[in-house]
């Protein structure tokens, strides 16, 4: 389907070719046409005056009874026990949903051996954790964990399920979504809880250039993923009391067809880039490879990690596991120095969280210092060595 042209009306202005995202509108014979790669986002229709353009009618979806989904529950995402952060940081906006929603937040775990695990995320602001332990179901395994989760749902019919955008959420989320029949919005950076009672999702689109909110009216669960390091951890209360419900799968559930033979962990010198409290990172103005020596010397000194942006990751200077913003990792550490680094709104929308965000660009123009704390104008090729050579000074080194 795509936008539909009143030839009676369109006066061929070109005003819904400037704004179309995906260039999916030319002007031919004097009229608008519109071409198979419409996405239906409606931003040409707000953008004509003569109201010439028009969605398709589109046949609205059996609703299911929604009046017996109740609740909100995050999943907890682990390894080897240990409790992603992106789990405490979902508690925290799942808190927020609930209270104003009037129901139960609950969180989902499942592996085995997660007793330890599920009273932390009661101290982290869960009323229930859903414990589901099982020996077949660690290592996590995208099938069993996916058949787990949809026999919960059935079950307990939550009215919204947030997971964490990760490489374990990404994997097996979107199958729960089409197990359920649901929708799904993800990378989402912003929810809420509106006047009708439905979570308002809203994502980036069009490579940051839009943000989109988008509602599930007619399914449910109402489901989302959340980028990690943009949603704030809540405070952990060790007096906190809540209960941990256990779930018993069917065998069905917890037979995969897959094993799990070997988990790798990447080895780096520097600290991973989601934990790393200072973030070095180095754009296109670094031109070669080699010149992020200089990005790493520094990431280490100040005991911090390396990111990149994307372009220096198409070029294959950096691995994608390095880059920061739209299309890469969210971070928000107390440092943020970007060197070289103009300021894309695609990179920006990653690391803005940041609490200083210093820039050393030689451009005073770039818009990257339209969000810094701190902004040095120099070439970065006498800057950043003169600025590790100072440091090791300082230190004696």
């Amino acid at each position: 389907m795509k936008a539909r042209i009143d030839k009676e009306k369109c006066i061929a202005c070109g005003e819904c070719v400037e704004v179309c995202p995906v260039e999916a509108i030319d002007i031919v014979d004097e009229v608008a046409q519109v071409d198979d790669t419409c996405t239906l986002c409606g931003l040409c229709v707000e953008s004509c005056e003569y109201e010439a353009i028009t969605m398709p009618e589109v046949d609205a979806p059996e609703t299911e009874d929604l009046e017996s989904y109740r609740g909100v529950w995050i999943v907890a995402e682990h390894l080897n026990g240990e409790v992603h952060s992106v789990s405490y940081e979902l508690l925290g906006v799942g808190r927020t949903l609930a209270d104003k929603l009037g129901v139960e937040l609950a969180a989902i775990l499942i592996g085995d051996q997660l007793q330890d695990a599920a009273q932390q995320l009661i101290g982290y602001g869960a009323d229930r954790v859903h414990l589901v332990e099982h020996p077949a179901l660690t290592p996590f395994n995208d099938e069993s964990h996916s058949k787990v989760l949809t026999e919960l749902i059935r079950q307990k019919k939550p009215e919204i399920l947030l997971g964490g955008a990760t490489a374990m959420g990404r994997s097996f989320i979107p199958r729960v979504a089409v197990a359920v029949e649901t929708g799904l919005t993800a990378d989402c950076t912003g929810l809420d809880i509106g006047e009708d009672g439905l979570l308002y999702q809203t994502r980036p689109a069009f490579g940051g250039n839009v943000m989109a909110t988008i509602l599930c009216p007619n399914r449910r669960p109402q489901m989302s993923t959340v980028r990690p390091m943009v949603m704030k951890k809540p405070v952990f209360d060790e007096q906190r009391q809540g209960e941990v419900e256990p779930f018993t799968p069917s065998q069905e559930a917890v037979t995969s067809r897959v094993t799990v033979v070997d988990t790798v962990i990447q080895e780096q010198e520097t600290a991973r880039l989601a934990e790393a409290d200072v973030v070095v990172t180095g754009g296109r103005g670094l031109q070669k490879a080699e010149n992020f020596d200089v990005i790493e010397d520094l990431a280490l000194l100040l005991d911090g990690a390396v990111g990149a942006t994307r372009s220096v990751v198409d070029e294959g200077w950096k691995a994608y596991s390095h880059q920061v913003g739209q299309t890469g990792k969210t971070v928000s550490p107390k440092l943020y120095l970007a060197c070289g680094v103009s300021g894309a709104i695609q990179h920006v929308v990653g690391m803005q969280g940041s609490e200083i965000i210093v820039a050393v660009n030689k451009d005073p123009e770039a818009p990257i210092f339209d969000i810094v704390n701190y902004g040095v104008v120099a070439d970065l090729f006498e800057f950043l060595p003169a600025f590790v050579k100072k440091i090791k000074e300082k230190r004696g080194e």
